[in-house]
């Protein structure tokens, strides 16, 4: 094997990808008035439509998932046509894009939520981190504890945001279960002190995601749905006590679902790979389906994990910002446009449409 295998078709359930690169989902807080994603946006992912899957940006399932400015939604009609703009323009580029599916829970601020509510949390802990409002970063709300009798309403929300998705045209959804969301509180102690049936053990700490997952499968089904993870990233100030025991029990109930791929962030979310202790082939081992490898992948270490048989597809973040024709940049050993970091969050087209692809 070479690293050419990366660039040959591969199948993702139901879908055949054109290669085993993916665009990793990236916020770019560019969703218009009432949160809807725009001509702009369209233009962005058909870009980069040459990736064998785009994973678009956080979007939310409610208006309480927002967390921070100008993140787009799912959950209005206007949202829903929004995004089939998108979806069509990908797909004319003979692309595939799924969305991924957040609810933020505690990393939000009281200027973002209706009636200016606190955010909600597994818990009543206020996280240490910041969110982007009012077009700055500024320090996350105190948020209140979920009523047990409202996570039944959190599951339907995610379950209605992936039929919506199916409407808009996407080829199917992930789940945002990582980098110290929603779902991700629940899984980590440090955020979930809860002593109900969503708190306390491992079992109950992934009950809440299980669940969500659940509901999406039987919405949309198994082979149209994917879910992100990070094991030990302390992203937006979560960590776990027991990672090892606790992911591979996800891992093993997620196989048992037959969704179409498990998305690992490995280590610090953009940062450090080694940065806790963690065996990820466990992960590789208990999920039959799909593994997808994030954080840290180039050329050179994709394509020797892949050679190892460590994993199956590998995301791309940052590099697909200004690089949209970036498959082509690696097939061809071409160089890497550098990123403008001024531009990555708000704004227009500049440092968005404007990268230019490679002249040769």
């Amino acid at each position: 094997m070479t690293s050419k295998t990366l660039f040959e078709p591969y199948a993702l359930g139901d879908l055949t990808l054109a290669n085993r690169i993916v665009m990793a989902p990236l916020t770019r807080n560019r969703a218009g008035a009432g949160l809807v994603p725009n001509e702009l946006t369209a233009t962005y992912y058909a870009q980069r439509a040459a990736a064998g899957l785009i994973i678009t940006e956080a979007t939310q399932i409610s208006a309480q998932a927002q967390g921070y400015q100008d993140t787009p939604g799912l959950y209005t009609a206007e949202q829903i046509e929004g995004w089939r703009k998108v979806t069509e323009a990908v797909h004319a580029q003979g692309g595939r894009i799924f969305v991924q599916l957040w609810h933020v829970g505690r990393v939000s601020h009281v200027d973002l939520q209706p009636g200016g509510a606190a955010p909600v949390a597994p818990s009543a802990v206020r996280a240490q981190t910041k969110t982007f409002v009012n077009n700055g970063f500024v320090d996350v709300s105190e948020p209140r504890a979920l009523d047990l009798s409202e996570l039944p309403g959190i599951v339907n929300d995610f379950r209605q945001a992936a039929a919506n998705a199916v409407l808009a045209g996407f080829d199917g959804v992930e789940i945002h279960g990582a980098n110290g969301y929603l779902l991700d509180q629940f899984i980590k102690d440090s955020a979930n002190q809860r002593t109900d049936a969503y708190g306390g053990t491992v079992e109950n700490r992934a009950r809440l995601l299980i669940e969500v997952v659940t509901a999406v499968a039987d919405e949309i089904g198994a082979g149209r749905t994917g879910v992100r993870v990070s094991p030990v990233s302390p992203a937006n100030d979560v960590a776990s006590s027991d990672p090892q025991a606790q992911y591979d029990y996800i891992a093993d109930q997620l196989s048992a679902l037959g969704i179409a791929y498990l998305h690992v962030v490995e280590g610090a979310t953009g940062g450090p790979r080694d940065i806790a202790p963690f065996d990820y082939a466990s992960l590789r081992r208990r999920f039959k389906q799909t593994y997808l490898a994030n954080n840290g992948y180039d050329l050179e270490f994709a394509s020797a994990t892949l050679n190892e048989a460590k994993a199956d597809l590998f995301a791309f973040g940052r590099p697909f910002i200004s690089n949209p024709d970036l498959v082509e940049r690696l097939k061809t050993g071409a160089p890497l446009a550098p990123l403008n970091p001024a531009t990555l969050y708000g704004g227009g087209a500049q440092g968005y449409t404007d990268y230019p692809t490679f002249a040769g």
